[in-house]
């Protein structure tokens, strides 16, 4: 019975032991899975990315007025529907299109007579009256030459006014689309150059994130926190940031 015994508990010792080196196996190898998680999911490298291209405006909106001042309202109105069409006149000797050109209503100023210390007084002195057009047009050359000549109304006794133009790019959602992709490319690049130097390599992107696009005239350097967007050159610069991290393996 003591050998039988013995024997039994022979048995039960080292069966417990198979346990435990199976534990500390079973733990060694979950650790080193879990410390591989760890490890894949903390190395990461995370660079700006940028893409810039010069565009040249394809639309135009170029505004310009012309005022009339008298003591009398109907007076300074019937001057400043002669000079309207003293400027429809002119706009169409230099083909610019009538579907392209909008007149606004009239704006009417009082003016009112001073007192000895220059304050204004409740007695109206007169009225100016002030009307502006606008072209829209893809004619971006055309309408910038019609803005700078324009000022030749001046000598029909208009009081005219020409405004800067304005220029934009049609096509900008589309531009900014490829510009992401390219700025994106370039991310990846400059992470790649980084990392082969370690003896790694770049994984999957595992984040990425839009910068603010900046629109300025060709030759500035001027950026925005809130993005730039120049409508006042025709020639101009876009360039796009964004911000991605890759895994590194």
């Amino acid at each position: 019975m003591e050998k039988g015994t013995f024997l039994k508990n022979s048995q039960i010792v080292i069966l417990g032991l198979c346990i435990a080196s199976a534990t500390i196996i079973a733990s060694v190898i979950l650790s080193q899975g879990a410390l591989k998680i760890m490890k894949f999911t903390k190395e990461n490298i995370t660079v700006t990315g940028s893409a810039q291209k010069e565009i040249r405006s394809d639309f135009i909106v170029w505004q310009c007025a012309f005022s009339s001042r008298d003591a009398d309202l109907s007076t300074a109105y019937k001057k400043v529907a002669e000079d309207l069409k003293k400027v429809n006149e002119y706009l169409d000797s230099k083909q610019t299109g009538l579907q392209d050109r909008s007149v606004k209503q009239v704006m009417t100023e009082m003016i009112y007579k001073k007192n000895k210390d220059g304050k204004d007084t409740n007695e109206i002195e007169g009225y100016n009256l002030t009307q502006v057009i606008e072209i829209r047009s893809k004619e971006v050359d055309k309408i910038a030459a019609v803005s700078r000549e324009s000022t030749e109304l001046i000598n029909q006794n208009i009081e005219f006014i020409s405004a800067s133009p304005q220029y934009f790019y049609i096509d900008l959602d589309q531009l900014k689309v490829e510009m992401l992709g390219k700025a994106t490319a370039n991310a990846k690049k400059r992470a790649e150059s980084m990392v082969n130097s370690t003896g790694n390599r770049i994984g999957l992107m595992r984040s990425a994130k839009m910068g603010v696009f900046q629109i300025t005239p060709v030759t500035s350097t001027d950026i925005s926190d809130y993005g730039e967007n120049d409508t006042s050159s025709l020639e101009k610069k876009v360039m796009a940031v964004v911000s991605v991290s890759f895994a590194i393996e």
